[in-house]
């Protein structure tokens, strides 16, 4: 009820009426009639309920909800007529922690208090550090999926796991971590959170195999996208995104960019990231060939043996004499320096060039002309090639500019095949060069270079040798050893294998290979073994890759947009054929039109790209393309903070607040 106003037009009473629901006092409690000015400010009417409730408790994480502008009143000072609010607005006391379900990537669930009045990108902050992961601005929060029937319902609960519960855990004030008995102190108070932690860092092995053929895979590129639709906006509350008290939430790896990965401090990150990684694979959520699956296979294989008897402080990393040997090595190359300065100066002026004898093939559309043998010069970012070695001194056959081009391997270890796709950008989409070298050393030295000039970078590189090492590396964990005994031990190790080869092969034909497979990678402990698989997920083609339905600017049909770590994808949606890439490095400025739903993009040369999301709101790829944008500006520096503005201006989220 307004104050009354006299004939002068003076109110003699200016206050009104204010309700306010108490959740702590249920859903079908009345509210509370205050009796309010405009000039009141918000600090003053959660001392008038708080009075009127006459309740003792802890009333500190309290805060008031306005329910119709999806809003948090948090500045206590403001007054009602600052934040705009008049007697119709409903108002709700209630705490700004409040408990989620946590679906964790290893498929166990954890139970949390979650801050539901700041953004989500702070909230999977808190959670990470209640986690004991780090750089917690790679991950973030998905919806659950709908259960669309009773079936999938009973197959959740045959499927369900224990809820390891962390509610009552309380973080210290310092943010530096604190270990005890090899994990975070937090984690210590009791034998039920020491479990939770056994939980989080060491691979969980329980899952039987008819579990996991029941478990949902996608079929299509189409099906792919349909998991980012469900992504939440990171610069937004968990209440403003209506996200219910108990509900069950997604934590998994968003960004594709993983900085500064150290086995001491990252049990848990490693853990559950090797997790999410396996999950991808045996899912067929990331494409692999036959023998990349049974090296997954044998590493699988190991982590589970030496997982069962793993305990959370062999996780924590090495001993301190280690550690004190590997600052001793850094220290030592310090002092004598990498290599004498005429070295350094001659890298600098000249850039290591590759020339071989290489097979070449360009698919065409009705031919069937296979391989044919060229001299190929690999220079700077560029490859050509000659009819032979006499003739590179003139013309080209072709040349070929790799910059900003797709590099697929095509390797077959058993048919000594060593192939490896180009996919290089042209005005007419991309045109696709197949390169086939002799042996493995030829394929790691070429390979590396490619990949390098892709990003524009040339062999002079420092990255060279370790990318050639690092395909090496792979190329020997595909070997099988004949030689070796095999163990009946392996009985069941078909499951470690995706159901699309489960039912390609008998498990008598599979369990050898595995077996054969896995004595490469038998030396191996526990934490190599995990960051070795995490490696090998890093080299697969198809490795993060998050897939949207859109619509191109000028087109008449939807298309798949592909958003990596450092470019963007145009692909064919009914084919699944690489149209055209662009990367970031040549990216000037992106921004969206939310007025019509369309992400707009300028590229160097003059090239512009638009396109309308269809599969997935405007806002969720605007965060894609600015949260790789962020991740690529991180230094070595472990001190430092995030700088959260930054983050939300890359991303839109000025746009939503």
């Amino acid at each position: 009820m307004a104050g009354i106003k006299t004939a002068s037009g003076e109110y003699i009473d200016d206050s009104w009426e204010l309700s306010v629901f108490v959740e702590d006092l249920g859903p079908e409690a009345d509210p509370i009639k205050l009796r309010v000015t405009g000039n009141l400010h918000i600090g003053g009417i959660m001392l008038q309920i708080v009075d009127k409730l006459k309740l003792q408790r802890d009333w500190s994480d309290h805060a008031l909800w306005w329910e119709q502008k999806k809003l948090w009143l948090l500045k206590t000072s403001w007054s009602l007529d600052k934040y705009g609010i008049l007697a119709d607005a409903k108002l709700h006391f209630t705490p700004q922690h409040k408990l989620v379900l946590l679906f964790l990537p290893n498929r166990c669930s954890v139970r949390v208090r979650a801050n539901f009045a700041q953004p989500v990108f702070r909230t999977v902050g808190d959670i990470c550090r209640l986690l004991a992961i780090r750089h917690p601005e790679e991950l973030s929060l998905l919806r659950a999926p709908e259960e669309k029937d009773k079936r999938k319902a009973k197959e959740k609960e045959e499927t369900a796991v224990q809820i390891y519960d962390l509610t009552s855990v309380r973080l210290p004030a310092s943010a530096e971590q604190q270990f005890f008995r090899g994990m975070p102190a937090h984690f210590s108070d009791s034998a039920e959170t020491e479990a939770c932690y056994r939980m989080l860092s060491v691979s969980q092995t329980s899952l039987t195999p008819e579990q996991i053929v029941r478990m949902h895979r996608p079929g299509s590129l189409a099906e792919k996208t349909k998991i980012n639709s469900r992504w939440l906006d990171s610069s937004r509350t968990l209440l403003q995104q209506e996200v219910k008290e108990q509900e069950c939430l997604w934590l998994r790896f968003k960004y594709y960019s993983f900085f500064d990965l150290e086995p001491k401090y990252d049990a848990v990150r490693i853990n559950q990231l090797y997790e999410q990684a396996r999950w991808a694979v045996l899912l067929e959520d990331t494409d692999c060939t036959e023998e990349e699956m049974i090296v997954f296979a044998a590493l699988q294989y190991r982590i589970n043996q030496l997982s069962l008897n793993a305990t959370p402080v062999e996780q924590s990393g090495e001993s301190g004499l280690d550690d004190l040997d590997k600052a001793l090595a850094n220290l030592e190359v310090k002092l004598e320096g990498s290599s004498p300065a005429p070295s350094v100066l001659d890298s600098l002026t000249a850039i290591p060039e590759l020339k071989d004898h290489l097979r070449i093939f360009r698919p065409r559309k009705l031919t069937l002309k296979g391989y044919k043998q060229y001299w190929v010069v690999f220079k700077e970012t560029s490859i050509s090639y000659y009819k032979s070695p006499e003739e590179a001194l003139g013309e080209p056959v072709q040349q070929l500019n790799l910059k900003g081009c797709e590099v697929v391997p095509d390797v077959n270890i058993s048919g000594q095949k060593f192939c490896i796709k180009l996919l290089v950008p042209s005005p007419d989409g991309m045109s696709e060069v197949h390169l086939r070298c002799a042996d493995e050393q030829q394929y790691a030295c070429w390979m590396a270079g490619c990949r390098l000039a892709a990003k524009g970078k040339t062999m002079a590189d420092a990255s060279y040798q370790a990318e050639k090492e690092n395909i090496l590396s792979f190329l020997k964990l595909q070997k099988t050893n004949p030689e070796m005994s095999l163990n009946a031990e392996t009985e069941g190790a078909q499951w470690l294998v995706s159901p699309r080869y489960q039912k390609k092969f008998k498990p008598k034909q599979l369990t050898p290979r595995i077996l054969e497979a896995y004595q490469n990678v038998s030396q191996l402990s526990l934490t190599e073994a995990k960051m070795k698989l995490i490696q090998t997920w890093q080299s697969l083609p198809d490795f993060g890759i998050s897939y949207f339905v859109v619509r191109f600017k000028g087109s008449r049909k939807d298309e798949i947009l592909g958003i990596a770590n450092n470019r963007l994808i145009r692909i064919d949606l009914t084919v699944g054929d690489v149209v055209k890439t662009w990367r970031y490095s040549n990216m000037r400025q992106w921004n969206v039109n939310w007025d019509i739903r369309q992400v707009a993009i300028e590229f160097d040369e003059h090239i512009n790209v638009a396109f309308s999301c269809i599969s997935a709101g405007c806002k969720t790829v605007h965060e894609y393309i600015g949260g790789y944008i962020f991740l690529s500006t991180r230094t070595a520096d472990r001190s430092q903070t995030l700088d959260e503005e930054l983050f939300h201006k890359l991303t839109g989220g000025h746009e939503a607040l």
